[in-house]
Formats: C-alpha cells, sequence, structure tokens
C-alpha cells in the first residue's frame, strides 16, 4: 500500500473542534470552539428568509456575486481608510479559513518561509505546510503579548515569504498598536515580504484599544493580502462566508487557487449577507458594547474564582492560567474539565511553539445564562481538582 503524504506527520486534526466534540459528548458548556449561542441579528435572518423563497440558487460568479462585493467594498472602504475596487480587489471565499489558505498558496513556493507569531490560531501553522513552506516562529511574551523587536528582524532576516498577521488575535486577544504595525510594515518593506492578515475580530475591540489595518500604513497596500470574514461581526459561524482583499495582481491569483479549491461561497447567503454589510455605524458599536459586556461579565466572574487570566484586549477569547491545579498537562485538565466539571476549554499548548502546558483558553461569545452557567460549574473546579489524583 502507498504511504500517504508526508506532510501529515506535522500537524494534527483541529484541537478546538475536538473539544466541541468532547463538550458534546459530556453535555458541558462549551467555551472552547468560537462561536455564539445567540441568532443574528433579526434583519438579517428574514433576508435569507426572502432569499430562500426566490430563484438564487445556482453558482454565483466564481469569486463572488457582483452585488455582494460591491457591497463588502463599500462597507470596507469605508472602514479600513482607502478605496477598494469590487471588481479587481475582491475574492469571495468559503469562510475566512479558505482565504487563508487560498492567500498561502498564492505567494509561497515549496521551501519559503512564513513567519508566525506565537502563540497563534492552529489554522496557520497548517496552511504553511499545506503550501510547502515552513514556519518561522517569533514569540510574543505573556501577559501582554509583545514581540522583541530583535527577535522578529532576525525572522526577517531568513528572508520570508510572508508574514501572518492575526490582528486582533486569537487565542490572546493582543491587539497590535499603531506602533508595533509600523515596526512589522519596516521590516516587511526593508525586506520584501507578503503580510497576509487575519482580521475576522476587526470590530471587536475594547477600549482604550483600537484596531488598525495594516494594509492602511504607508507602503503597505501593495504587499498586505486581508483575509477576513462575516462568522463573527454577524454571528453567522455557519454561514463560512470569507473573503480576501489585496492589489490586483495578488488578487488574479488568488481567484485561480480558490476557482480550484471550493468553486465558490454559496450564492443565497450572499445574497442575503449584503442587508448585513449594509448595516449602519450604529450596528458595530452596538456589537463592540455588547461584547464588552460580555467580557466584563465573565471576567468578574473568573475574579470571584480567584483564577487567573490575561485580560483581552480585542476578539471574545481569555487565556486562563491553571498552573495551580497540578495537571500533568493542559490537555488532559481540559479533557477532565469537560467531563467531570462540565465546563469544555482549548488547551493553550494548541496555540503554541513552545512547550506551553499551563494556559487554557476560554471564549465568552456567549449568552449571559450561558456564561452565568458555566462560571457556577466553575466554582467546583477548585475542590474537584483538589481531590483529584493525576495518573499520568
Amino acid at each position: 500500500m502507498a504511504e500517504l503524504s508526508k506532510k501529515l506527520a506535522y500537524f494534527t486534526d483541529s484541537v478546538i473542534r475536538r473539544m466541541t466534540r468532547i463538550a458534546n459528548q459530556h453535555g458541558a458548556v462549551n467555551l472552547s470552539q468560537g462561536f455564539p449561542d445567540f441568532d443574528p441579528p433579526q434583519e438579517l435572518k428574514e433576508a435569507l428568509v426572502k432569499v430562500a423563497t426566490g430563484s438564487i440558487h445556482q453558482y454565483a460568479v466564481t469569486w463572488g456575486a457582483p452585488n455582494f462585493r460591491a457591497a463588502l467594498a463599500k462597507k470596507q472602504s469605508k472602514f479600513m481608510g482607502f478605496e477598494i475596487n469590487p471588481d479587481t480587489q475582491i475574492a469571495v471565499t468559503c469562510g475566512s479559513t479558505e482565504a487563508m489558505i487560498a492567500a498561502m498558496l498564492t505567494v509561497c513556493n515549496p521551501g519559503d518561509k512564513v513567519i508566525v507569531f506565537s502563540p497563534f490560531y492552529e489554522n496557520y501553522t497548517a496552511d504553511t505546510i499545506l503550501s510547502g513552506a515552513s514556519p518561522i516562529y517569533v514569540h510574543l511574551k505573556p501577559p501582554y503579548y509583545h514581540f522583541d523587536i530583535q527577535e522578529l528582524e532576525d525572522a526577517f532576516k531568513q528572508n520570508p515569504k510572508a508574514l501572518i498577521l492575526c490582528n486582533p488575535s486569537n487565542p490572546s486577544g493582543k491587539v497590535y498598536t499603531r506602533e508595533e504595525l509600523l515596526i512589522i510594515a519596516g521590516f516587511a518593506i526593508k525586506y520584501d515580504t507578503f503580510v497576509i492578515t487575519d482580521e475576522v475580530y476587526e470590530h471587536i475591540v475594547y477600549e482604550p484599544h483600537h484596531h488598525t489595518y495594516i494594509a492602511s500604513l504607508p507602503g503597505m497596500a501593495e504587499r498586505t493580502i486581508s483575509c477576513s470574514s462575516l462568522s463573527k461581526t454577524y454571528s453567522i459561524t455557519g454561514w463560512r462566508l470569507g473573503y480576501v482583499i489585496a492589489p490586483p495582481n495578488i488578487i488574479d491569483g488568488v481567484r485561480k487557487v480558490h476557482d480550484f479549491l471550493t468553486v465558490g461561497a454559496a450564492s443565497p447567503l450572499q445574497e442575503a449577507a449584503i442587508t448585513a454589510l449594509n448595516f449602519e455605524d450604529d450596528y458595530y458599536s452596538r456589537l463592540k458594547e455588547t461584547y464588552t459586556e460580555k467580557k466584563d461579565f465573565f471576567l468578574k466572574g473568573l475574579d470571584q474564582l480567584g483564577l487567573k487570566y490575561s485580560n483581552p484586549q480585542g476578539a471574545y477569547y481569555v487565556m486562563v492560567d491553571i498552573s495551580e491545579f497540578g495537571a500533568p498537562n493542559d490537555v488532559e485538565f481540559c479533557e477532565w474539565l469537560a467531563a467531570e466539571v462540565g465546563v469544555a476549554a482549548v488547551p493553550g499548548s494548541s496555540f503554541f511553539q513552545e512547550e506551553i502546558h499551563h494556559l487554557i483558553r476560554f471564549h465568552f461569545a456567549k449568552n449571559k445564562d450561558t456564561l452565568a452557567q458555566a462560571l457556577k460549574a466553575l466554582e467546583h473546579l477548585r475542590p474537584m481538582a483538589k481531590a483529584k489524583v493525576w495518573i499520568s
């Protein structure tokens, strides 16, 4: 029997999605995989119903329906601060997951190197390997997740083809300052490197922090490949509508790759989602207020439980320190937490290149009642952990 691809040895299945399956198995409150348990805006649901009874059920243009691209270009031009041409600078994808791998396959040749900040969203290493490249890790130092400038330049000196930038960051909740982005941009220009962004949490940022699109900085528009999606902003993770924004020469390549990966995103969902893309600015203000309230509620609960964590600046995740519980590793702890305490989290080691086994990630994109249920269950964490005899 012929052997399978050697690439498969260098990454696992998604630990995040695995923890959802474990949560479902034990009936645990799922604070692992980052999707809401509340509905998208009512106007968006009504638009979907209207489209479902209409006649838009066949393929759209491969790289996105023209009216969807037009609405997206209008919205993103306003927020990103520069004019985006819907016909030449956008490729619509099946979620930001496809956007990222399409971008990687567009710019990377086998043997290329790609800078990845650690901790990182787990897809980035797999995307790098699948595109034939190898990662260069630059470490972000907890609890504020700053990078060392010299370490970053040392990585750039290895002539990477691209740097992946998740901003706001999953899992750390870091929001890069403008000054930090100018440092990254300066190195990208100096060493002729692409920057591939993951900005799905662009509208979920907490005061006093502010999200800056690196593509908007001087000299960066021509070398930035901006990936994002509608999933988090409009609470429609199951719709799988993502996109890439980049200069025309890069988008031409992304469209080729995308065409043979998935052909195209769902046309009825694109039609319905135009309603969301046309929301007024107050929608994004309310979104920020909603997630600020959720964050404050959940972190106050963690404070009352005496759990240590890093306060997120953006996105909807919080990294919690489990050192005190004496578990042999974070994976075993999370499996026990879901099965016995009734709350599911993600082992922090799945996000770090370095050996980190004392952190876990919770998310708080849930109704207040769900978060209260999780916090109530976590009241039993410390006494149960003290009584637990770890075998490993």
